[in-house]
């Protein structure tokens, strides 16, 4: 049976829509790939160049977030209420909305693609430097428009890849996602031309780059460290507590969070010295500082040992709820931080004023309002920068936090709504560029795991896995200097959008 040339470039199309997509996503699995994340966007591109690029590209916008984010289901059907085939329905659409910023990207890098001809800048023709600029800029907006969700950046697949996260310290995730798109646009070059050259120089001119980073930093010891004479002990505790308990066994957690806190505190340690205590989001509930006598009286005994605690509390004013972090010490409460971003479906429902059907759908919803305040908490000559779960996936906000005087990063998380899955190896993933492109050690505190202690160059120095309990100490430093993307977190992104739009034009000016 002979095969048509329109079935023939069809089937080539679907495996580069549908293979492709599952090649990206599992550069943001359980364990990541040295050299996958080298060749795994160029199907992409390849489809920028194909008959209907546009439905292709939907197709793999639709595959790459139902196999990279598969756990969003299980999650909606177990603590949101939904049935498994309202779940499964939600999880589509939520595919087909994240999808969006591909599908963007495809019908504008479609353009570039096939009518950019031989216009070069630094002797790169012009879609070698306008394609990953519009990646990039497509990857911006996704956190400040787009749903406002900036997961699994592109930067993160080479989050182990030696140079790329001391490279961040300069041109921050999106300047190393634009580095990476650059070598996979050069790898689909040459497939599209049949010749070697354009991948060898792509690969090279990264390859340079994340040297010259990795071996910068490593010989880099002008930092102008914290004004703190010395170190500050610290312990993470990770309880391992399970999300969906009965009031028996949610005792049965606190009481135990509350015991292998004591067990730290009654540690000998130098005199004057106190031991910051790191609880996770969510670990002491449903107990709330403000409300509950037990528990003040609990953190009370611990600040009377020589601990201050840094503890997670729905706090409630003016009508309004707020997710909160408060740092207690012997003094009482000296700090307070409301989450600023949340979380869509789980701590609001978008558009629920105006469509009220949403609180029936998400009805295990919750109704927080969003913090105002950067809330950088003091704490022994440090200042503690705060990021609530998946906050810390906005770089932006935490360089605000940054620029604002923290010396230290702080995330605190509760990841047991995801499981044993790749959601919280892809949520740590992001906690290591922040500290990186900060030059900031990071805690990380998370309920059931991953807790973390990673240090200014974004390398993890301990860690707690998933389903694991137990305690991490530290003795922690922080730091003052300030990189050029705290400083300037908008220079990539803003570069990456002149490029582009300048790209668009001068493709239409050419082509009419």
């Amino acid at each position: 049976m002979k095969i048509s040339p329109t079935w023939r470039e069809s089937a080539v199309s679907a495996s580069l829509a549908i293979g492709g997509a599952a090649l990206w996503s599992s550069c943001f699995g359980r364990q990541t790939s040295l050299w996958l994340p080298w060749l795994a966007l160029a199907p992409l591109f390849l489809l920028l160049g194909r008959r209907r690029a546009v439905l292709w590209g939907a197709v793999y916008a639709v595959v790459l977030w139902l196999s990279s984010m598969y756990w969003i289901a299980d999650t909606l059907g177990s603590f949101g209420g939904l049935s498994p085939t309202l779940a499964a329905v939600a999880q589509g659409l939520l595919a087909f909305y994240l999808g969006f910023d591909q599908v963007v990207f495809v019908v504008l890098g479609s353009r570039i693609w096939r009518r950019a001809g031989p216009r070069s800048l630094a002797g790169f023709p012009m879609s070698f430097w306008a394609i990953p600029a519009l990646w990039v800029t497509i990857e911006w907006l996704r956190g400040v428009a787009f749903g406002r969700f900036p997961w699994n950046l592109a930067a993160y697949a080479w989050v182990d890849w030696p140079g790329a996260l001391p490279l961040a310290a300069w041109i921050g995730p999106f300047g190393v996602s634009f580095l990476l798109a650059f070598s996979n646009v050069c790898v689909a070059e040459s497939w599209r031309r049949r010749r070697w050259e354009p991948a060898l120089v792509g690969i090279l001119s990264a390859l340079t780059l994340l040297v010259f980073a990795g071996r910068f930093s490593q010989g880099d010891d002008a930092v102008e460290r914290s004004e703190s004479v010395a170190a500050q002990e610290v312990r993470v505790i990770q309880p391992n507590n399970p999300l969906v308990q009965t009031w028996e066994e949610s005792w049965e957690g606190y009481l135990r969070l509350v015991e292998m806190s004591e067990a730290e505190c009654t540690e000998p340690r130098m005199p004057g010295e106190r031991l910051l205590l790191i609880w996770p989001e969510s670990a002491a509930w449903p107990h709330s500082h403000t409300t509950s006598e037990r528990l003040r009286q609990d953190v009370a005994g611990l600040t009377e040992q020589g601990c201050d605690v840094l503890l997670g509390s729905q706090i409630n004013e003016n009508g309004k709820a707020f997710n909160s972090a408060l740092l207690v010490t012997d003094e009482g409460p000296v700090g307070v931080y409301s989450k600023r971003k949340l979380v869509p479906w789980g701590e609001y429902i978008p558009l629920a004023e105006v469509l009220p059907f949403m609180g029936k759908v998400a009805r295990n919803a919750g109704s927080f309002t969003p913090g105002s305040s950067l809330g950088l908490m003091p704490w022994r000559g440090e200042r503690l920068g705060l990021a609530i779960c998946y906050e810390v996936i906005f770089p932006a906000a935490v360089a605000e936090q940054v620029v604002a005087g923290a010396t230290v990063l702080v995330n605190t998380t509760n990841d047991a709504w995801y499981g044993d899955t790749w959601a919280p190896h892809q949520h740590f993933r992001a906690a290591r560029f922040r500290a990186a492109e900060s030059r900031r050690p990071m805690i990380r505190a998370a309920l059931t795991g991953i807790s973390g202690l990673i240090d200014r160059r974004g390398q993890v120095t301990a860690v707690l896995g998933v389903g694991e309990r137990g305690v991490l100490a530290a003795r922690i430093t922080g730091s003052r200097e300030l990189t050029l993307y705290s400083r300037m977190p908008w220079l990539v992104p803003l570069m990456s959008a002149l490029l582009s739009v300048w790209a668009l034009v001068m493709v239409w000016r050419r082509n009419g």
